[in-house]
């Protein structure tokens, strides 16, 4: 717990006061490597708590629980409700108390004045308004954390507003009008009763952010444990506006480009194969990639050979119309892979830098446990943004990558057989 000033917990329970913590740079809480280093992921809350009570006492859950004490002789405690803990007691004078756990807790807020009890306040969220933002750059971790902030309004029968990129708003406003979409830079933080942040914050080891580590949990479900929720996974919904088909013949939509070489399919032959495997099979096999190129310095990759080119920087509801009439997807641990599983196209996923537990279930996982494996998920490797060669294992020597180099194109062709519908042959 923080408090201004310092004041020692009169409970044994009570956690030691301390500086309260840092917001959470861009790159902490899983941003886009786009934004600026150090910048915040997130718009900081007001500057004084937005809820009034008596005695000039002001207090609200925007970044944990806050509460304001004037000049005076006063004691505070914040207790968790659901747990029975009391998790800070103190006397104080003038004073800021903001807890150390910014996810979600059922605070009881209680103020005493000369041992009078004089406020107490537990938390309701219904029919108050509540913020729940995501950082914006990033297409796959707000699709996968969406639907925990829909079991968030249902449970707690609140107005919720949810913050993200503005690219991403097409796809969910229609299909949840009972809750209010804005961007980042449209938050006015004195509005709001309670807010939350998700993100996945890799530097986060006292767990003020989240309440487990995202690499242990999944990076969607971890939205359900930070707004203590059902982790359970259940896709969005997403409104297309246009229902028709974009082409007439069979096709499958493929996937290349990642935002590091850690996420491609690094099997030389894989792309060409499982393309000539495809088109063999009766499929058009349309890449929906942003960029036909991507890479840094001397590494570059490229479109696979025989794939129809719709790349280019186009609305996610245009990808969206694509993958829902597609027969299939074949894709990486990247944002379009969430927009298939999302669309409910049958979504084959080539990753071994992750491990399956990461993404959403798909019967239709190609992952090599012969392989080196899963050195996202391991809390030893703090994956860094800015190393598009980043391999923390095996970096510079002959296993670099071996992770999706040793998925074989064979083993995807078999995945992709068993899609239900596959026009192709049956394995030899």
């Amino acid at each position: 717990m923080d408090t201004q000033p310092t004041e020692q917990a009169l409970s044994s329970a009570a956690e030691p006061a301390r500086t309260t913590p840092a917001e959470p740079s861009a790159g902490a809480a899983g941003a886009a490597s786009g934004s600026a280093p150090g910048k915040p992921a997130f718009p900081a809350p007001s500057a004084s708590p937005t809820q009034s009570g008596p005695r000039g006492i002001r207090y609200d859950f925007n970044l944990g629980a806050r509460v304001v004490v004037p000049e005076g002789t006063w004691r505070v405690q914040l207790r968790d409700l659901d747990t029975g803990n009391v998790l800070f007691d103190t006397q104080c004078s003038a004073s800021f108390i903001n807890s150390s756990k910014r996810f979600y807790v059922r605070f009881r807020i209680e103020v005493w004045d000369r041992g009078e009890s004089v406020f107490r306040h537990d938390y309701s969220a219904e029919g108050r308004r509540v913020l729940i933002q995501f950082p914006v750059g990033t297409l796959g971790d707000p699709m996968g954390w969406l639907p925990y902030a829909v079991k968030f309004q249902a449970r707690h029968n609140c107005e919720l507003t949810i913050a993200m990129s503005d690219q991403l708003i097409p796809l969910f406003r229609d299909s949840y009008p009972h809750i209010t979409f804005i961007t980042t830079d449209a938050v006015t933080p004195e509005a709001y009763y309670a807010t939350y942040s998700i993100g996945l914050f890799f530097d986060d080891a006292e767990h003020i952010w989240q309440p487990s580590d995202f690499r242990h949990v999944g990076l969607h479900r971890t939205a359900g444990h930070i707004l203590g929720v059902d982790p359970e996974e259940v896709a969005p919904r997403i409104s297309i506006p246009d229902p028709t088909r974009p082409i007439e013949e069979p096709y499958a939509v493929i996937a290349t480009q990642a935002s590091t070489q850690c996420k491609y399919w690094n099997n030389p032959n894989g792309w060409r194969e499982v393309v000539r495997f495809l088109r063999e099979s009766g499929y058009q096999v349309v890449c929906i990639d942003k960029q036909p190129v991507n890479g840094h310095g001397l590494v570059w990759n490229h479109i696979p050979h025989g794939a129809r080119d719709e790349t280019g920087d186009r609305p996610l509801v245009e990808r969206a119309r694509w993958l829902r009439h597609a027969d299939l997807f074949v894709g990486l641990s990247s944002g379009l892979s969430w927009l298939s599983w999302a669309v409910g196209t049958p979504t084959v996923l080539i990753s071994g830098f992750t491990h399956p537990t990461n993404e959403f279930a798909t019967p239709y996982r190609v992952f090599n446990y012969h392989a080196c494996n899963s050195c996202w998920n391991d809390v030893r490797h703090r994956f860094d943004h800015h190393d598009f060669l980043w391999c923390p294992r095996h970096a510079n020597t002959p296993r670099q990558f071996e992770c999706t180099r040793l998925i074989t194109a064979d083993h995807v062709k078999d995945t992709i057989r068993r899609v239900p519908g596959f026009r192709g042959p049956a394995a030899p």
